[in-house]
This record gives C-alpha cells, structure tokens and sequence, in this order.
C-alpha cells in the first residue's frame, strides 16, 4: 500500500532567518496522524539565511541526521567536533546521554537548504557520538546508496534503519526490494518521480506498507532519500 503525503500538506514556520516545512508534528506544528513513521520521527526541510542559524542548544537520545542540499552549514558541538558541511555532506550525531551543539550559515549571500532528519534510538542512555561523509552526485547517480545504517554504511545508527539516497537523471528508473514485514517512507528532495501511478514533486512523500518492491522513475532529475524501516 502507496500512501501520498503532499509537500502543501506539511506544517510550514517562517521565523524570518528560518524558513521551514515540517513532515512530521515538530514545535509549534502539530497533527495527531503526523507522529513519524516507524522509528523516523522528523524531516524538517529548511531555509536557513545568510549569516544566521540555530544558537548552541541541547540535544538527547536522538540520531540526528543532516543532509545538506545545497549552500554550506557550520556545526559546532560539546564533543568537540568543529566543521563546515557543505552540499553532499552527511552527518550524524547520536544524541544519546546528552550533547549540545549550534548550527550556522557561514556566508554572507547564500542561504543553505537542509533536510534536518530525527530517528529514535533502538536504546536510551547510549554515549554520544558523531560521523560525517561526503557523497558525491556520482556517488548516488542512478543509484540506492546505502549511506546510513546499523552497520555495513558510512554512517552508523543506533536503530534498525536502513538510509539510502539517488540522484536520478532524465529517464533512469530504480527498483527497491523490501524483506518481509519491513516497510519504506520516501522523501522527494529535488525534482520530480514517479511511483507506479503516482508523481511526486519536491517535498512530497510516499510512505510504503506491505509491499515487496517498488519501482522509482523519472523524467526529469531528481534527488530522493529513501528510508527502509523496521516496524515498531
């Protein structure tokens, strides 16, 4: 079962330096049928403005991933980690005990999008930790890569998902295989896909329930992560 989750049906928050539209229930945005879906419990799609960003605040057991589109983000946190992650970068904090940390746009013209992406922990109460990656557009061309994952990815979690990402070109098309009992969410960050009898646009999604395969077209480019989940 395809169920369609609309980019125009997501929560939206304009702070000025922040604009962002919220997948799931997020702050001041909330809907009882938009908890999350399985262990992944926000995306949040942001705008962040030229020299601004998110002062130093707090974080725990949570995997906190984020996967920057375009622009450039400068992270800073309490593990000691300092860096600039631009466009193809992700990285991940495990939230665990406790950390803090501060995100901000380090030029002076270009605003930075973002997929900011939340999954709770299989366990509480773990050490913190932190990974980050480039990929490359050719690394994900025409292609499911594995970027995150219990093990076997670049990036480890602490929870039975499995994170992939493609960058489609005009007229390529992928199949996903699911085992038994496993479901998918699949998130359009750029472009435009089909799915069976469905088209998606940027910032729409597709949540996938029992179901074996899927088959992912297109016909124009278009960047997608696609999250094969555990159920809970």
């Amino acid at each position: 079962m395809l169920t369609l989750y609309p980019a125009n049906q997501r929560g939206h928050a304009q702070h000025g330096w922040l604009e962002s539209w919220h997948s799931f229930s997020f702050s001041d945005y909330y809907d009882p049928k938009k908890m999350g879906f399985g262990s992944l419990r926000v995306i949040n799609d942001d705008y962040i403005a030229p020299s601004a960003g998110f002062p130093t605040h707090p974080h725990r057991d949570m995997e906190i991933i984020t996967y920057v589109l375009s622009g450039s983000l400068a992270h800073k946190d309490s593990m000691g980690n300092g860096s600039i992650i631009q466009a193809g970068d992700v990285q991940k904090m495990s939230a665990g005990t406790g950390i803090q940390h501060s995100e901000f746009n380090p030029s002076a013209d270009t605003p930075v999008h973002l997929l900011q992406i939340w999954i709770q922990p299989a366990q509480r109460g773990i050490t913190p930790s932190y990974a980050q990656q480039n990929f490359s557009v050719q690394d994900k061309q025409d292609r499911l890569l594995l970027i995150a994952a219990p093990e076997g990815a670049p990036i480890p979690l602490h929870q039975d998902l499995k994170l992939y990402a493609a960058n489609l070109s005009a007229g390529s098309e992928l199949t996903h295989q699911f085992a038994p009992a496993r479901s998918g969410y699949l998130h359009v960050a750029t472009g435009s896909i089909m799915i069976n009898e469905l088209t998606l646009s940027a910032g729409d999604a597709i949540t996938i329930e029992d179901t074996t395969s899927i088959t992912i077209s297109t016909q124009d480019q278009a960047e997608i992560l696609l999250f094969d989940i555990h159920p809970q």
